[in-house]
Order: C-alpha cells, then sequence, then structure tokens
C-alpha cells in the first residue's frame, strides 16, 4: 500500500483515548489549550494533502471557552451538514457555500454545553450523496492511509481527520452507511446509532426516514463517551426518542473490557452478505478468520439466510432518492439557497434554473430519479413497493435479532476504492451499501469497528443491534477489539 501522509503521529494530539483526556483534564493534570493547539498545527501540516477540511475555525486559541462538563477542551470535528451558529455550513455543495447559520443544531448545542471545542467542519459528498467523498464542490477528501484511495462516503472528512490524528473525535450522519463505510476503510470507529436516539435538530435534511447523526472515534469508549452527551429527547426533533441511556454510555466509556461481557454472545452471520460476488476474497478471508478467533474464546456464530438483503441496496435507492428530491426542492434561490440571480426584472425560469445548476452531478441525478419515481402514475408502481419490502425486510431482521445478540457482518466487503473510481460502476457499491443499509432501513444501531489489515487492505466488522441497544453494541465492540487486537499477527499480514 502506498503510504500516506504521517498523519497518524497521535502523540501530537498527546492522548489516544479522549476518556482518559478528560479524566486527567478535570483533575487539572492535563491542559486542554495545548491539546487545541496541537490539533490545529496537525491540521494546518496535514490538511493540505487529505482535504478533509471545508472552514477551520481556531478562535478558541484566542478565546478559550470557559465551559466545564464532560468534553472539558476537546477539540471535535462536525461534518458540514450540521448547523453551526456563526460557522458557515455549506453541504459541500455550491448551493450552500456562503450559509452561516443563526442556530445551533441540538447536538452542536449540547457539546458546546459540555465543554468541546468546535474546531472545524469536515469535507462530505454534496448534501450527504456519494460514497466516495468525491462528490463534494470544496474536492475530494484523500485516505490518510493511503492518498490514491477514496476514506468512504459521506462522513468522508470527518473519517480522515480522525484517522489522520487532526482531531481526536468528530460527528457525521449516516443515511446508507455514510459512517460506518469510512469507519471501515480508515480503521477508525463509527456508530449509526438507534433512529431518534440523537436529536436530527439542525442536521441538513437529505433521507428524513433514514439518517442519524453519530460519533467517529479512535476506540469504542470515546464513541460511548461522545454518546452519553449528544443523546437524549429532544422537543424540537419530532422523531426524537424518549429514551435516557446516558448511564449506560458512561459505564462503558470508562470501563475496562470485561470477559464477562462476551458470555453466552450469539452472532449471526447472514450469508448473502459475506458471499456477494462483488466482496474482496482476502477481506472476506480476513473477516471470517476474526470469527474464528472470536468462536475460540466461546462466542457462539451461526450463518443464517436471507436473500432479501440482497435487495436491499434497491429497496433504499427508491426511497432515498425519493425523500432527497423533496427535501432540496426548497433550494430555488428565494428562501433557501445562493441567489445567483437578483429576483426582481428576472423571470422564474431563469432563477431556478440557473440555481438548480449549482448542485453537482450526483445530486441532480439522485434529484431526477426521485422526481420520476414520485410523479402520478409510478408512485406505486416503485415508491408504494419500497416501502412494503422496507417493512418485509424489518421483520426478517427482527426475527433473526429475536434469536441472537447481533448480527455480524464485514464493515465494508470491498478494499477502499481508488479516488477515480467509475461510479457508475453499481454492482461494486452494490456489494458496498448492501450490509450497510440493512440499519438505517430497519431503523437500528450498528457499528463498524477495525480488527486488521490484510494485504494491506483494512478490515473491519460491522455489528447490527435490536432497537436501543447501542451501549451493547459499544460494550460488545470494545471487548472483541481487545480479543482481535491480541494477534499480533493480524496485523502484520
Amino acid at each position: 500500500m502506498r503510504q500516506g501522509p504521517k498523519g497518524g503521529d497521535r502523540r501530537l494530539t498527546l492522548y489516544e483515548r479522549v476518556v482518559d483526556f478528560v479524566s486527567e483534564a478535570e483533575r487539572g493534570s492535563a491542559d486542554p489549550l495545548a491539546l487545541l493547539e496541537r490539533s490545529l498545527a496537525n491540521i494546518k501540516r496535514l490538511d493540505p494533502q487529505i482535504n478533509a477540511f471545508i472552514t477551520i475555525d481556531g478562535s478558541a486559541l484566542e478565546d478559550p471557552p470557559r465551559v466545564r462538563g464532560p468534553l472539558l477542551g476537546v477539540p471535535i470535528a462536525l461534518k458540514d451538514n450540521i448547523a453551526t451558529m456563526g460557522l458557515r455550513t455549506t453541504c459541500a455543495s455550491r448551493v450552500l457555500e456562503d450559509f452561516v447559520p443563526s442556530y445551533d443544531a441540538t447536538v452542536t448545542k449540547r457539546l458546546k454545553a459540555s465543554g468541546a471545542i468546535v474546531i472545524g467542519k469536515t469535507n462530505m459528498d454534496e448534501f450527504a450523496m456519494g460514497a466516495l467523498g468525491t462528490t463534494s464542490a470544496f474536492g475530494p477528501t484523500r485516505n490518510p492511509l493511503d492518498l490514491s484511495l477514496s476514506p468512504g462516503g459521506s462522513s468522508s472528512g470527518s473519517a480522515a481527520a480522525v484517522a489522520s490524528g487532526m482531531v481526536p473525535v468528530a460527528l457525521g450522519s449516516d443515511t446508507g452507511g455514510s459512517i460506518r463505510l469510512p469507519a471501515a476503510w480508515t480503521l477508525t470507529f463509527g456508530l449509526k446509532p438507534t433512529f431518534g436516539l440523537v436529536s436530527r435538530y439542525g442536521l441538513v435534511s437529505y433521507g428524513e426516514s433514514l439518517e442519524q447523526i453519530g460519533p467517529m472515534a479512535a476506540n469504542a469508549k470515546d464513541l460511548a463517551l461522545l454518546m452519553s452527551v449528544i443523546a437524549g429527547r429532544d422537543s424540537r426533533d419530532a422523531t426524537s426518542l424518549d429514551a435516557d441511556l446516558k448511564a449506560e454510555f458512561l459505564k462503558v466509556a470508562f470501563s475496562e473490557p470485561s470477559p464477562d461481557a462476551l458470555e453466552g454472545l450469539r452472532l449471526a452471520v447472514i450469508r448473502e452478505l459475506v458471499e456477494h460476488p462483488q466482496a474482496d476474497e482476502d477481506v472476506i478471508r480476513g473477516f471470517w478468520k476474526a470469527l474464528d478467533e472470536l468462536s475460540s474464546e466461546g462466542v457462539k456464530i451461526d450463518v443464517v439466510e436471507c436473500p432479501l438483503v440482497l435487495k436491499a441496496p434497491q429497496i433504499y435507492y427508491v426511497i432515498a432518492f425519493s425523500e432527497a428530491s423533496s427535501n432540496l426542492a426548497r433550494y430555488t434561490g428565494v428562501l433557501f439557497g445562493k441567489r445567483v440571480v437578483p429576483l426582481e426584472g428576472s423571470s422564474w425560469d431563469k432563477v431556478y434554473s440557473r440555481t438548480r445548476a449549482l448542485f453537482g452531478w450526483e445530486v441532480r441525478r439522485r434529484i431526477i430519479l426521485g422526481a420520476f419515481v414520485l410523479s402520478k402514475g409510478y408512485y406505486d408502481m416503485y415508491f408504494s413497493r419500497a416501502l412494503r419490502a422496507r417493512s418485509l425486510l424489518a421483520r426478517k431482521i427482527a426475527e433473526i435479532l429475536a434469536r441472537y445478540d447481533a448480527i455480524v457482518s464485514p464493515g465494508s466487503p470491498v478494499r477502499p476504492l481508488p479516488l477515480d473510481f467509475d461510479v457508475t460502476d453499481l454492482s461494486k457499491l452494490n456489494a458496498v451499501d448492501a450490509p450497510l443499509v440493512v440499519a438505517n432501513l430497519s431503523g437500528l444501531p450498528a457499528i463498524s469497528f477495525p480488527i486488521g489489515l490484510s494485504r494491506g487492505a483494512p478490515i473491519s466488522m460491522q455489528l447490527i443491534g435490536p432497537r436501543l441497544s447501542d451501549p451493547r453494541l459499544l460494550e460488545i465492540a470494545k471487548c472483541l477489539t481487545e480479543l482481535v487486537y491480541k494477534s499480533a499477527k493480524r496485523w502484520s499480514q
């Protein structure tokens, strides 16, 4: 594998784990300002090569926040579709390139109230539409492991920023695997929470029935710490759940892995997700080797069949594109979106067409397909059928999870693709999407975490759990990674 920049020099961020840093900062033995300075220095040195950030905010150096909380002084990067008051939020699109929100998203507000420092906004696929991090109007993000490869999308910048050591933690959003795929391709950790567990107030919407905001970090403990801050009921989000899991998240964050957590653990492997014809053999081989190791430690692993999962990408595309078409209809240059021609004296056609021309190719493609699906005569043929298929898939997944603690699959059955990959070749992308979109279509939590390398390619594992099993998934991931890391050979294959 071609060498990337020496971005993983975590000595510059002082701490391997945020949970250790905040504990020492609370005791007064760690300097939050020094951590901020080093993160900004890393960004200055590395981001010209990686392009993980669209906007960088170093103002906290001049005026450090005085809020003391569980994330005291922790620098964090937010995906650029999460509203930040006074800091532009572009969605990586020319349509919103000058948009500066007048309010904070709920997650932003909760992070600030906890003492975290928003250090910048990360690059992404335009309006979160893409799997490679290449549709951004601000240029592609590069994978810190190899600059010729994609870091995965759409939360490409957040993953690359964490993987390179520019920031210790970040937030992304996940509509069809947009947190978990970048995590899988950059050897980082990413969690898509249960639908409704984290408020989406202030998230620029792409597919409202599918998307969630979630954390990205270098380990499971830091994911749990972030979830203890951002999760919880929010009256401004009608889909927000009335569930309080804060104590459980904190327990995961500040306890060491216990073998007891894996006692009696039952995992299901869906055969069709692993035996996909487009999967890379060495990645799948590495995945099975990891499962063999877990099985030898007493974890029960069964292979089950669920052929419907191979249709999950098609179900997802119909629903996601339809919702995207509706959500992005507002960007006309009148109330929303960049105004490129004056309203006075201009025809409606001119205002509309000039504004909509600012969208990139991928966004326009999805809007057109979504509008077609929702049009008269085709709504029942495509959209209604996709909704029924979604319900059937959710029932099938629930039946499996009634017998097992989690469904396990590769985080990605495919190696990181090159940045110049032909995105019209959907066969490979279908293999990438299939294990990921299942969780979005079912509203279930899912976590992706690294388990090693195979011939230079990152290998990761994904766990999908029952609704509100987020703390349990984090605890399992914490223990499984420790078990797998015991085998140093895995990392030197």
